[in-house]
């Protein structure tokens, strides 16, 4: 049943031709407190379908947020729960495997309920996951951001967003729970495949590109998680943060800050974790003070999945959910997901006693309504069935969308050493082995639906095509014969399948091993949400497989299918070959089998550090000198296997010809950084050129050296071609002892190479004049362009 119109042209707030701050003005004096708090709140319909007509789904092995069987007891039926109006409806499409038309249907139901449960009948807000593409059934599950990050390439991951955006869209969805803008601090927490890497300058370009593409659709990006999350202590999932502030702003707020700026984000998410004994969602100083009152933000802040009531159950700085709920509002959380406690009947006696200001109420109310007004819910025209109706001829997997996720796999593998025999030639017999080779599920990360929620529907396999690698690898080399084996699991220690791994491999010229992750929740899988690390050995006895297998003679080409970085120091030098696939997807079969045999030129470069040792922890390259550099103070060697940005192809590149526009230039100037970049090869590439800077004397430590910019530059063999960066003062910005970011006078180290290790480019500019105290207006990019050099026919 649909509203009439007429009865919603009767309210001024509808007007479509008066501006939305007037209609939310309009629509916030018609409301009663009861009516502006349930706009604070959401429901989350955690059954197949109809509520009434199932049972409770989820239990402690199923749930796909944390304590989320906890939370569910007790929940009110839709219709009681919207009795004063909603905020949000919770995942409608990400919950159950439905098609596009069957929960576009069960959309449309719930919309209905919420308009008919109360007088104003404000539609509420539809909101889904969508960190490896829509996580709903069906639909196409792309490479994990971890894979973005190794791809260096923001225009690629703009146009995934789009697509991603185009089909929540199409179906109904206003609001995507993603980007994740952690930077990695300890490759041993479980979401590092959440992340675009240990780089803020990265994450910050990756991430921006994503709201760009995502908000271009028509779909509200979150930015996640706000902020510290990734840096727990031990790398334990909701751990303690022990950071200073100036770490915090320098090192984990540039990409929100950055997504703000420069893309407009539409929402943010508040970190689960405490920083320094405070929890982000009770942080009036992150959420509000920094968030809006210094970069100006003006859309809604979104509180991760129960991190209200987790104020008092986990953090235990409230009494009770009253308690939380109002210093969650006060901090500056809008929108309590995925269903209400703390901002709802608590809240409002809270109100009602004088103990929590209305006026916070109206603060978040507004914000929320802003953007319901932004979307068009309260236009005259909207209808339940109107935001759907395009489901029905929607394809969520379609042609292009996997030929995008194809793209975005293929230049995400990271070549690490070609070794001796790669690319696959001259070979008659392949040995293909290893936990990962036969497992679709490998390729996708943990908010990947075929792993988020498929597991407690075993009975409808991925809802995708998912070649497995053993399967492209006999379509890619059509002519060999493949042989497989397992070997062994992912987890485990059985090693009851060593011996025909092992007979396998000294059958063939050549074996591949395919080890790594297989994704989960809440220690259901090696790598996910929940699935920390203990340390950074390959999971179960996979490493003890390897040596195995090496130990035959033939040669082994190692490809590591993972979420996060895993020690790779035992082979480097045994391996006849090594390759890292992060999470590549619902297409990353194919894109592996395609770098394996040569017909894709690798590209990838590592948005992570591979490590040396298991043990080797923290070990981001971003780094000062005594957290970098091998001296004799200490018998740990900090030095990784593979660095930063490193990655490998089956051509050759040069980088030099450095020429710096200026040597000395004002602290608010600007200079331009310039190399050359030569394919030396026989075949057409990919090569990423970065800029490292070094603040050489600074008033606090700095990082040894920090990427500063990037380009990603296409040349034929023979070709070559001028990067020009273009830096300004600003990008050497830090934060003092006084907890102000400045622009000081002194020395700064340019360095230009293919990885934060290779580097062949030196050269020194130097800042002069005043120190500059410089805020949310400073530049946040360094813009780079390629021309073809002199001569040349152009990249």
């Amino acid at each position: 049943m649909t509203a009439p119109e007429s009865q919603l042209a009767t309210h001024p707030w509808h007007d479509t031709t008066r501006s939305v701050a007037d209609r939310v003005d309009l629509l916030l004096r018609e409301m009663t407190l009861e009516e502006k708090i349930a706009q604070l709140g959401s429901r989350w319909l955690r059954k197949d379908l109809h509520e009434e007509e199932a049972e409770p789904i989820f239990a402690p092995d199923h749930n796909v947020a944390p304590m989320q069987d906890v939370f569910s007891a007790g929940d009110l039926p839709l219709d009681e729960a919207s009795r004063h109006g909603l905020g949000h409806l919770t995942r409608v499409y990400g919950s159950a495997p439905v098609t596009a038309v069957d929960g576009a249907a069960e959309l449309v139901r719930q919309h209905h309920v919420v308009l008919d449960a109360h007088r104003l009948r404000i539609p509420a807000l539809v909101h889904e996951e969508c960190l490896t593409g829509f996580t709903t059934y069906g639909a196409t599950v792309y490479p994990a951001a971890i894979a973005w990050g190794a791809t260096f390439s923001p225009d690629l991951v703009e146009r995934m967003a789009a697509a991603i955006g185009r089909d929540m869209a199409a179906v109904g969805v206003h609001q995507g729970l993603s980007p994740v803008l952690d930077v990695v601090r300890d490759y041993r927490w479980g979401r590092v495949e959440e992340t675009m890497g240990e780089d803020p300058y990265l994450v910050s370009m990756l991430g921006a590109a994503y709201v760009r593409g995502l908000q271009s659709a028509g779909v509200i990006a979150t930015l996640k998680h706000f902020a510290g999350y990734s840096a727990s202590r031990g790398a334990r999932n909701h751990g303690p943060v022990s950071m200073g502030r100036r770490e915090l702003i320098d090192v984990i707020l540039p990409p929100f800050e950055t997504a703000v700026a420069t893309a407009a984000a539409g929402s943010v998410m508040n970190s689960y974790a405490d920083v320094d004994g405070v929890p982000a969602g009770a942080d009036r100083w992150l959420l509000t003070d920094v968030l809006r009152d210094d970069w100006g933000f003006t859309g809604t802040v979104v509180s991760d999945y129960w991190a209200v009531p987790f104020l008092a159950s986990m953090h235990r700085i409230a009494a009770d959910d009253a308690e939380a709920g109002a210093l969650a509002l006060a901090a500056g959380i809008d929108v309590e997901l995925p269903d209400t406690i703390g901002y709802g009947a608590a809240l409002l006696a809270s109100v009602r006693s004088g103990a929590v200001s209305e006026d916070l109420v109206d603060r978040a109310a507004r914000r929320l309504l802003t953007q319901k007004v932004e979307l068009g819910l309260l236009d005259p025209s909207w209808t339940p069935e109107g935001s759907v109706a395009l489901a029905e001829g929607v394809e969520l997997d379609s042609a292009d969308n996997r030929a995008l996720a194809l793209e975005i796999a293929e230049r995400s593998i990271v070549l690490l050493d070609p070794g001796s025999v790669l690319p696959l030639r001259d070979v008659s017999r392949v040995a293909v082995v290893g936990p990962c080779a036969a497992e679709p599920r490998t390729f996708m990360g943990c908010y990947a639906f075929p792993n988020h929620v498929l597991p407690r529907h075993p009975g409808l396999g991925l809802g995708v095509d998912v070649p497995t690698a053993v399967d492209a690898l006999r379509a890619e080399l059509s002519e060999v014969d493949i042989v497989h084996a397992v070997g062994c699991d992912i987890q485990g220690d059985d090693r009851s399948g060593f011996a025909a791994a092992v007979s396998a491999a000294r059958s063939a010229d050549v074996c591949v091993a395919f080890v790594g992750d297989i994704a989960g929740l809440f220690a259901h899988g090696t790598s996910g949400e929940g699935c920390d690390a203990p340390d950074l050995r390959l999971p179960g006895v996979q490493a003890d497989l390897l040596a195995e297998l090496v130990a035959t003679g033939t040669p082994v080409v190692v490809v590591v299918v993972s979420g996060r970085p895993y020690a790779l120091g035992d082979l480097h030098g045994r391996a006849a070959a090594l390759v890292q696939a992060f999470m590549p997807g619902e297409e990353g079969g194919a894109a592996i089998a395609g770098v394996l045999s040569g017909r894709v030129q690798p590209s990838g470069k590592l948005p992570v550090q591979i490590p040396r040792s298991p043990g080797a922890q923290p070990g981001t390259y971003l780094q000062p000198p005594l957290g970098a550099e091998t001296t004799d103070i200490s018998s740990l060697d900090p030095a990784p296997l593979f660095p930063f940005g490193h990655g490998r192809s089956y051509t050759t590149f040069t980088v030099d010809d450095l020429r710096l526009s200026a040597t000395e230039v004002p602290t608010d100037g600007e200079f331009t950084v310039s190399v050359r970049v030569r394919n030396t090869g026989s075949r057409a590439g990919d090569e990423v050129v970065q800029l490292y800077l070094h603040d050489v004397v600074a008033q606090v430590v700095r990082p040894v050296k920090q990427l500063t910019g990037f380009a990603r530059v296409g040349l034929a063999p023979g070709g070559s071609a001028d990067v020009h960066f273009r830096v300004h003062a600003d990008r050497t910005a830090f934060t003092d002892r006084d907890l102000r970011r400045i622009v000081e006078a002194g020395d700064i180290d340019v360095h230009v190479g293919t990885s934060a290790a290779d580097l062949p480019c030196h050269a020194t500019v130097r800042l002069v004049g005043p120190t500059r105290v410089v805020g949310h207006d400073r530049r946040l990019d360094t813009p780079a362009d390629v021309e073809p050099a002199p001569g040349d026919a152009g990249p």
